[in-house]
């Protein structure tokens, strides 16, 4: 995912950290810390037990715990998707990454929409892994008071354990509300999808998830919380991006990139001045061209990699000064969707298919959104 930064891998599992991330941690310390008062009083009442204030409430110890919670909030997610992601890699299916971002978190998988009876425990494996974590933090509110004879730290301890056991508990009940993205919506078309189409499925999770949006967002607006607006944006767009992902599975399931490539590809040499690939660009109304020596694919020449030098330079400058060396290729047999998987998660526009060590073809992304129009007729 673009903007992401990998922190390490657990189980073999690349973690990833959005920026958006680092946004939010500081923002989440803030509202904890500013309501440090309101918060203790709540969980005196829900856990029914005493909680010292005298190390919470002073100097920047509300800030400090409003930190603490915010991450351990957060760890708390990545044991969600990382539930997500064991369960299906039970199920054969290969985990690309998981990322953390500002509303949670994302397990990204090699292959498209599973299975029902594959989705439904994948689905099901984050909430219920969120609500043994809040029922863990939660007895461990219980424990404190043996933990330590020290009332002011187990002021301190109660408040992280119980704030993050309500935290945790609250995000299980939130998820498994029936609206994409949350694991609820999923729950809802595996449970359709025994029954019906896939896409039909779907469409039918999607508007209701679409609905929940609405409400989200007019309640946000009655009562003025931004956040919940965007809460309500973020469930809108996620559930419209999960009905056309669908869509174009169901649209594209039997079409190979052969049925689609254009041929015969136009190519350019390695040693090309940059200026008349420009021109190329311009005349044909391309934006990227395999780059050929000897007969070989070498390279990938774009309109961003032009982009990336200098316009005082281009005129001293050849093709393979500046094209992309790592080219990323399939053959005539590959799935569409492999092609536009990769064109997604990588962020290319074009992908060259070979066959026999020689390039017989190229698909963009127009060429699959051509296709995918023509089929809907």
């Amino acid at each position: 995912m673009d903007g992401s930064l990998r922190i390490g891998r657990l189980f073999g599992i690349p973690i990833l950290l959005h920026w958006t991330f680092l946004l939010i941690i500081p923002l989440f310390a803030y509202i904890i810390g500013s309501q440090i008062d309101a918060t203790t009083d709540m969980l005196r009442e829900i856990f029914g037990i005493g909680i010292d204030t005298t190390i919470i409430i002073g100097g920047y110890m509300p800030w400090i715990l409003g930190t603490v919670v915010a991450l351990g909030l957060f760890f708390g997610v990545l044991v969600h998707e990382l539930a997500h992601s064991l369960v299906a890699r039970s199920k054969g299916i290969k985990m690309q990454s998981i990322t953390l971002l500002m509303f949670g978190g994302v397990a990204q998988m090699d292959e498209g929409t599973p299975e029902p009876r594959t989705e439904l425990p994948m689905a099901l494996a984050g909430p219920i892994t969120s609500l043994i974590f809040g029922l863990v933090c939660c007895g461990l509110v219980y424990i404190t008071p043996g933990m330590t004879p020290d009332p002011a730290l187990q002021g301190v301890l109660i408040f992280i354990f119980g704030y993050l056991g309500v935290l945790n508990i609250i995000l299980f009940a939130f998820n498994l509300i029936p609206a994409f993205p949350m694991d609820g919506g999923r729950v809802l078309r595996a449970v359709l999808a025994a029954r019906m189409p896939l896409d039909r499925a779907t469409r039918i999770a999607a508007n209701v998830g679409k609905a929940f949006a609405v409400i989200f967002g007019i309640v946000g607006l009655y009562f003025f919380s931004p956040f919940l607006i965007l809460i309500a944006l973020f469930v809108y767009i996620g559930a419209s991006m999960e009905s056309t992902a669908v869509q174009y599975n169901v649209l594209l399931r039997d079409v190979t990139v052969g049925n689609m490539m254009s041929a015969p590809v136009a190519t350019v040499p390695a040693n090309l001045p940059l200026s008349k690939v420009i021109e190329m660009m311009y005349s044909s109304k391309h934006l990227g061209f395999p780059v050929i020596e000897r007969d070989t694919l070498v390279g990938m020449i774009t309109l961003a990699d032009v982009n990336r030098t200098s316009s005082i330079d281009r005129e001293a400058m050849q093709v393979k000064d500046v094209m992309t060396r790592d080219v990323i290729v399939l053959p005539p047999t590959a799935p569409v969707m492999d092609a536009l998987r990769i064109m997604s998660t990588r962020n290319i526009g074009r992908i060259p298919i070979v066959q026999e060590d020689r390039i017989v073809g190229i698909v963009t992304r127009t060429d699959i959104l051509k296709v995918t129009e023509l089929r809907k007729i």
